[in-house]
């Protein structure tokens, strides 16, 4: 009897940066890759990792992410990781260049909006963004006030 092939949609784990769209205004995305290691994977699968104080910067020519938490894997060794220390990212050139020129020409920042498993590789969605001011954080709640108001009204009595 054939064994059948185990349904791998569940396994995925994805991290998300919970304060991203609340504090920047995301102007545009990439898939980057990253390079970890293995403690680090098996972490990651038992989705112990934290986005929240994450953020990218240049390095030269080369991106690095920093402020990312994965915890120290349960089973390692005392080759285990270090929790927080910055990790290299993986774009084409003509990414990193069109990244860099946005950030130099000021007033933005590269912020990790999510880690997920694409396959067996781990990816990281970077956002090219720009900062909310209080204001806007304020517009934003109130526009979400009022649309699940709206929500409200629309559901039928039970």
């Amino acid at each position: 009897m054939a064994r059948k092939k185990q349904d791998r949609s569940n396994l995925t784990k994805e991290i998300r940066n919970a304060k991203s769209r609340r504090d920047y205004f995301v102007e545009d995305t990439f898939e980057a890759g990253i390079v970890l290691t293995g403690t680090e994977v098996k972490s990651m699968r038992a989705g112990k990792a934290s986005l929240n104080e994450g953020f990218c910067r240049f390095v030269g020519p080369e991106l690095f992410i920093y402020g990312v938490h994965i915890d120290e894997y349960a089973w390692g060794s005392m080759n285990n990781h270090i929790p927080r220390r910055e990790r290299k990212l993986l774009l084409k050139k003509s990414e990193l260049r069109k990244l860099k020129k946005q950030v130099e020409s000021g007033g933005k920042a590269i912020i990790p909006l999510r880690m997920y498993f694409k396959e067996a590789l781990v990816k990281v969605e970077i956002g090219l963004c720009i900062g909310k001011k209080l204001f806007d954080k304020r517009d934003d709640l109130k526009k979400k006030a009022v649309h699940r108001d709206i929500d409200r009204s629309m559901k039928p009595f039970r």
